[in-house]
Parts: C-alpha cells; structure tokens; sequence
C-alpha cells in the first residue's frame, strides 16, 4: 500500500491536528480514538447528526434506527466500542430469535433449526446434505484469499449443487447483494459462514443483541464522549475539498462546502470510494481509477410501523425472483416493543445498484411497488395496520468483493503525505455489519504509523 507518512517502519508518530470526514460509526470510533492518542480532532458531515448508516430518525412518533442492526455476542469490536463511550454491556438486550423462510409454493415456514431446514420444500436430501456439508467445509477454510479466484456462484454450486443454489443460495445472496452477486467472489460467502460460526462456537444459535434506546442511544453516547474528548463535531458540514497546502508544506487544506478552510496535519476520510475520489482533489490519475472502480450496492428500505406484529421471524428470507424487496426484518421480534410505544416495527430492504429508478422515486410510489408483496405474504395485512411508513434510500452502501479484490481495492495511504482513506472499500473478507466495519480503526491508524501492532484492539 502507498503510505505518504515519512516516519520510519515500525515507529509511531504524533498525530497532530487531524480531520475525520464522515461521521459514520467508522468515523466517530476513529475520533475517538485519535483523540485519545493526543490529537486535535475535527469531524466533518454533510447529515444534520452524527450516526451514518446507523443514524436514527423519527417514524411516526417513534425514535428509532433508519435501518436494522444486530449485535452478535462473538462481535467484540462493536461491544467495546459501546463500552469506550459510556454504554455498559448491562444496556445490551439479549434475545433469541427465529427465521422465516418464504418459499415458491407461496407458504411461510419457519428455517431456524437444523431439523426446519430439512423439511424445507424444494431440496432433495442429497441437496440438503450437500448444502450442510458447504456451510462446515467453508467454516474450516482459514484464509479467504483463495476464494477470492471464484464466483460466489461457481463455487456454490460446486459444493451445494444447482438445486440448493437455487433453492436457498440465490435468495440469500440476492438479500446482501442485490443484482450484483454474479460480479462477488466467494469470499463474500466465506465472510458470511465464519461470522455466523464464530457465534456459533460460543454456543449461540439465533441470540442477537441491541442496545436499549437502540442507535439513538449510541449516537448520543458518542456526542457526549466526543465532547468530553476534546473532538469537534461539525455535522451540516459537507466537505468541498481537500488539498495539499503549498508546495513545500506537508498540511493539508480541508474546504467545507460553507467556503470555511482549516489546515490539518492528517486527513483521515471514510466516506464511499467515488466520493474520496471526487473530495480528494490531489490524488494521483491511478489512485482516482481505483477509487471510481469501486462496484458498490445500495439500499432502499422501507420502515413501516404497525399496530400489531406481522409473524414471529427476525428475518424471513424470500425465494420468489419476483418480489420488491429482498427479506422482511421484523425488528420487533427482537426488540421489546414498549420500546417503540407498544408498536412492531417493519424494515423491507431491497440492494440494489444506484441506477435503480427505486432512488428517484417518492416514498408513496415505493411503497406501491412493496406494499401489494407484503400482503400476499401477510394476509392478515393490511393498510389500516399501519401507523407510519418511511422510506430510506443510500446508493453506496457496501463494496462488491469482486475477483481477487483484495489485490485491486483502494489502500489505507495514498500519495498525499498525512491523507488516508477507511470504509467498506477496504474490507475484502467482510460481510456489512458494524463489527467488521470497525476492524479498520486499527487498520489505518497503524498504516498512518500513529499505533504499532502490539496496540492493536
């Protein structure tokens, strides 16, 4: 990777005044903890609060988080990182939950056992056995960078064969990537095995965890830790440019969209590649490739909440080629509903690329193309079940892991001396979710030499 910082391999240099753009969880952890090695901290975002992906809003009277989150009990990252801002892990509630599996024969069963797996239609015995012997074979593989030289697919249906892949692999690849899981290596689905497993091996099955007050509780804990801290937060702060000061100087220039400029000894930004790319105006012809090359999926979700709870399943995975979203979230299935005014609450996210017409239209006209699905699924559904419903849409969410990705992704250092770049583009063997998101705090600060290995977290 290219490293602009002069400081000599294996030595750790002071952090100085340093910008963070983006106030992600990523973000937020990564002030937080510059801040705590000595820097002078400024964090920049265009949102009117701190959160990112993980932002709340407000849904019908109801706080409560734009999109779903779960935490597993194997996610260490993300429950220290509750712990360094103040939430103890008493504030975490834990639960149980089952999965819903909607078939081709139009009936909803549920697939949380071994045993309901087995029974599911549309498997012969020998595609079960086989698609169980994926699932082990995979967990066992200890490196990811030989799965990155096939397909998904091929290598699905290589182990499993075609029945299962059709029958189970496509839909559940279709609920994380969309349309573009043709374009993902197979360490996608290696990433997503070894998470489930390292879960797995502390003897859970289906126990997901959140946070009382859920991420509204986390973003105000991060304000208060932060301000404690000595950071600045400049949220409504969208970020114009960043450059390199003059010649012979090794500040850089950070613009905010308000014509504010601050020099910075090191710029740290987490924002989607193209957007670095574009924020970045000295990259070098190669770097700026690189960063624009990056394929990325999106989200359209639609939150619905209602009077009363649609089944029992966390998550229900969908099978049906022809459906608007790709899995229903029941998110109070896992959280208590008194926590949201005695209401259920609905998530119905579709991946999607961002020339999909879904991010041009209105939420009424989404909600169209869902709400009809969501009834032959339901029939018990109906509109007067609903007290409110929002729509959320983010075009550059997560970073396909392509063939041999991680030989062509974006590195941490560019040619800038002090400017470094952290998000899902530099996360090969990941699936997308907070705890594996914040591996790269540590990731980039050692390649910024501001920590060494024996201080990695």
């Amino acid at each position: 990777m290219v490293n602009g910082d002069s400081t000599a391999p294996g030595r750790t240099s002071s952090p100085g005044r340093c910008a963070v753009v983006g106030a992600g969880v990523l973000g937020l952890t990564l002030a937080q903890r510059l801040a705590a090695l000595g820097a002078q901290v400024t964090v920049y975002d265009a949102a009117e609060r701190v959160g990112g992906l993980a932002a709340p809003w407000e849904l019908g009277g109801v706080t409560w988080d734009r999109h779903y989150h779960v935490t597993l009990l194997s996610d260490e990252r993300t429950r220290r990182m509750y712990a360094d801002i103040g939430i103890p892990d008493e504030q975490l509630r834990w639960v149980e939950t089952r999965t819903g599996y909607y078939g081709s024969d139009e009936t909803l069963r549920s697939a949380t056992t071994p045993l309901e797996l087995l029974q599911l239609p549309g498997l012969s015995l020998l595609d079960k056995a086989r698609l169980g012997a994926t699932v082990l074979y995979g967990s066992r593989i200890a490196d990811g960078t030989r799965m990155e030289t096939l397909t998904v697919e091929r290598w699905l249906r290589r182990w499993s064969g075609d029945g299962a892949f059709e029958a189970f692999w496509r839909p559940l690849l279709r609920a994380k990537l969309g349309d573009t899981y043709p374009d993902a290596s197979a360490a996608f689905i290696w990433a997503t095995i070894r998470r489930l497993y390292a879960a797995r091996r502390m003897g859970l099955v289906e126990r997901f965890g959140y946070v009382s007050g859920g991420y509204a509780t986390v973003c105000t804990a991060f304000d208060a830790a932060l301000e404690t801290a000595g950071v600045e937060v400049r949220t409504s702060t969208p970020v114009r440019s960043i450059s390199r000061c003059s010649e012979g100087s090794d500040a850089l220039s950070l613009q905010a969209a308000d014509g504010d400029v601050q020099l910075f000894d090191k710029v740290f930004v987490t924002t989607a590649a193209p957007v670095a790319a574009k924020l970045c105006t000295d990259l070098l012809p190669g770097e700026r490739r690189r960063l624009e090359a990056v394929q990325y999926v999106g989200i359209v979700c639609a939150s619905l909440l209602l009077r009363r709870p649609l089944a029992d399943y966390y998550l229900t995975y969908i099978t049906d080629p022809a459906t608007p979203f790709t899995a229903v979230v029941e998110m109070t299935s896992l959280v208590d509903r008194a926590e949201l005014d005695g209401h259920a609450l609905v998530y119905l996210p579709k991946y999607t690329t961002a020339d999909d017409a879904l991010f041009g239209a209105d939420d009424d006209s989404v909600l169209a193309q869902m709400l009809p699905y969501l009834r032959s699924m339901y029939p018990a559904f109906n509109d007067d079940d609903i007290v409110a419903a929002r729509v959320s849409r983010v075009p550059q969410v997560f970073a396909v892991p392509s063939l041999r990705y991680s030989e062509a992704m974006p590195s941490f250092g560019t040619s800038i001396p002090g400017l470094y770049l952290a998000g899902s583009a530099q996360l090969p063997f990941a699936t997308l979710n907070v705890n594996d998101t914040l591996s790269l705090v540590d990731d980039v600060l050692r390649d910024a030499r501001l920590i060494d290995e024996e201080q990695r977290r």
